[in-house]
C-alpha cells in the first residue's frame, strides 16, 4: 500500500488554509518545479507516472496535453478544470475541494505552467455553491504568498485562476459543452474534430482535466513520475478516490491503490465495510450512473473466475457482457432490497431531463426509455416492452455527438441482459411490482412457481 497521496492530511485542522497545508509540505511540488524543472520536463514527469483522467474516460494525462498545439505562439493557451461534477453517485471531487482546496490549486498551478497557461479556469458545478468561497479564499491566499499573479517565484510566469459557476447542467459536464458555457452560450457539446487541444476556448488550445487529475499532478511532481508509476497494476497506475454509497456500512470517499481487490474494497473494515448487516449482495454499479450495472456476483469475480481488482482494465474485463467500467469512481451498492426496474426508471429520468436535445436519438431515445420503463414499473407495461427497451438504446448508443447518449443506453442494456426476469415479472403480474420480490432469485422463484 502507497498510503494516499491526496488525502493524507485531510483530517488536519485548518488544512483548508494556507498556512496549515503549507506547514504538511503544502506547495513544496510548485518550490520544486518551478526552481529546478522546464515545462516540458513536468510535461515529461506526468506521462511517466501513466496517470490516466480521473474523470470517467480514463484517458492518459501526459498524452492529453502533448496534444495542446503550440504552433500559433500568437494564441493564448487556456486549462480549464472540469469540475463539473454531476455524475449520480460521484461525490469525491466536492469532497477533495471542500476540505483540502489548496491541492487542486497546487496542482493547477503546475499544470498551468507545464501547459503555458496564464489564464486558468475552474468551472464548478452550479448546485456548490459553497464550495465556491472556499476556492476563492484559497486562490486568494496563495496569490498573496506569491504562487500566482505576476511573475510567480521570479520566474518570470503569470498565472492567474478564475472559478466560473455552472447553472446545474449535467450535459457541462461534457468537455465542449462546458467550452461552450465559459464562453456565455447554451452548453451544447460541439462537433469533434477540431478538437480542444487545436481549437477550444475562445478557439485557443485548451486542456480540460478533471479535479483528482490535476491533483494528481502534486505527488507526481514531489515523489517523481516513475514512484508514482510503481504504484497501482499495468497501466491503472498510482492512487484512485471512490466515492461509495448505496448498502454499505460504511459510505464515504476513500482513496485506493487501484490494484486492491475489489472484495477487500467492498468488504474490509478499513474502506467499505460491506453490505449492511443482515442483507445480501445483489448488484452493483461501479463507475457511476453511466456505466453497465453488475450482478454482485459477477462483480466479485469473472466469468473466467478470477478475482477482479479496482482497475480500469479489470472492472471492464469480459466486455459488457460480465463486466463494467471504472468510470468516475461513483461505487453504488445495491442489496437484496433493490427492484431494478425501478433503479432504471430514475436513472432514465435522469438523463432524459438532463439531455441537451441536440442529437436525435438521444432527445428522443432517452424520453422512450423513461415513458416505458414508468409504465413497467407502474404496473402498464408488456413483455414486448422489454424488447423495445433493448432496441431502443441500441439505436441510441453511438450515434450521438457527445457520451451522453451511451451513458443513458448502457444502464438500459446491462440491467435487461443480467436482471431480465424482474422486468418480466414487471410486464406478467403488474398488481404485484412493489419490490415484494426484490432479488433476482426470489423473481425466477415465484415465476416458476406460477407457471407450475
Amino acid at each position: 500500500m502507497a498510503g494516499k497521496l491526496l488525502l493524507e492530511h485531510i483530517n488536519v485542522p485548518g488544512i483548508r488554509t494556507f498556512e496549515v497545508y503549507r506547514a504538511k509540505g503544502g506547495y513544496r511540488a510548485v518550490d520544486k518545479a518551478f526552481k529546478t524543472m522546464a515545462p516540458d520536463e513536468i510535461m515529461e514527469e506526468v506521462k511517466k507516472s501513466g496517470l490516466r483522467g480521473r474523470g470517467g474516460a480514463g484517458f492518459p494525462t501526459g498524452m492529453k496535453w502533448s496534444f495542446l498545439d503550440r504552433s500559433k505562439p500568437e494564441k493564448p493557451r487556456y486549462l480549464v478544470c472540469n469540475a463539473d461534477e454531476s455524475e449520480p453517485g460521484t461525490f469525491k471531487d466536492r469532497y477533495l475541494m471542500e476540505f483540502i482546496p489548496h491541492v487542486l490549486i497546487e496542482g493547477l498551478i503546475l499544470s498551468s505552467f507545464a501547459l503555458g497557461s496564464n489564464n486558468t479556469y475552474i468551472y464548478i458545478r452550479g448546485e456548490y455553491k459553497w464550495i465556491i468561497d472556499i476556492l476563492e479564499t484559497a486562490i486568494g491566499e496563495a496569490k498573496a504568498k506569491g504562487y500566482l499573479g505576476k511573475n510567480i517565484l521570479g520566474t518570470g510566469f503569470d498565472c492567474e485562476i478564475h472559478v466560473q459557476t455552472g447553472a446545474g447542467a449535467y450535459i457541462c459536464g461534457e468537455e465542449t459543452a462546458l467550452l461552450e458555457s465559459l464562453e456565455g452560450k447554451r452548453g451544447n457539446p460541439r462537433i469533434k474534430p477540431p478538437f480542444p487541444a487545436f481549437f477550444g476556448l475562445y478557439g485557443c488550445p485548451t486542456v480540460v482535466n478533471n479535479v483528482e487529475t490535476l491533483a494528481a499532478v502534486v505527488p507526481i511532481i514531489n515523489l517523481g513520475g516513475d514512484e508514482y508509476a510503481k504504484i497501482g497494476v499495468g497501466k491503472s497506475t498510482g492512487t484512485k478516490l471512490i466515492s461509495a454509497c448505496g448498502h454499505i456500512n460504511k459510505p464515504g470517499v476513500y482513496e485506493i491503490d487501484l490494484g486492491l481487490p475489489v472484495d477487500e474494497f467492498l468488504n474490509s473494515d478499513e474502506y467499505c465495510g460491506g453490505i449492511r448487516t443482515g442483507h445480501r449482495f445483489k448488484a452493483i454499479i461501479p463507475g457511476g450512473s453511466s456505466v453497465p450495472i453488475i450482478p454482485g456476483d459477477l462483480f466479485l469475480k469473472t466469468l473466467e473466475g478470477n478475482g477482479r481488482l479496482m482497475t480500469y482494465e479489470s472492472l471492464s474485463e469480459g466486455g459488457f457482457v460480465s463486466g463494467s467500467m471504472l468510470g468516475s469512481g461513483g461505487f453504488i451498492v445495491m442489496d437484496e432490497t433493490t427492484c431494478i426496474v425501478r433503479n432504471l426508471w430514475s436513472l432514465a429520468r435522469f438523463y432524459h431531463h438532463e439531455s441537451c436535445g441536440q442529437c436525435s436519438p438521444c432527445r428522443e431515445g432517452t424520453g422512450w426509455l423513461e415513458k416505458i420503463l414508468h409504465r413497467l414499473e407502474h404496473g402498464h407495461g408488456h413483455m414486448h416492452d422489454i424488447d423495445l427497451l433493448v432496441e431502443i438504446a441500441k439505436k441510441i448508443e453511438g450515434n450521438t455527438i457527445c457520451p451522453l447518449g451511451d451513458a443513458a443506453a448502457w444502464p438500459v442494456a446491462s440491467a435487461i441482459r443480467h436482471f431480465r426476469e424482474e422486468f418480466e415479472y414487471h410486464a406478467k403480474f403488474p398488481n404485484n411490482v412493489s419490490g415484494r420480490f426484490a432479488h433476482v432469485a426470489d423473481y425466477k422463484k415465484e415465476l416458476n412457481a406460477i407457471a407450475l
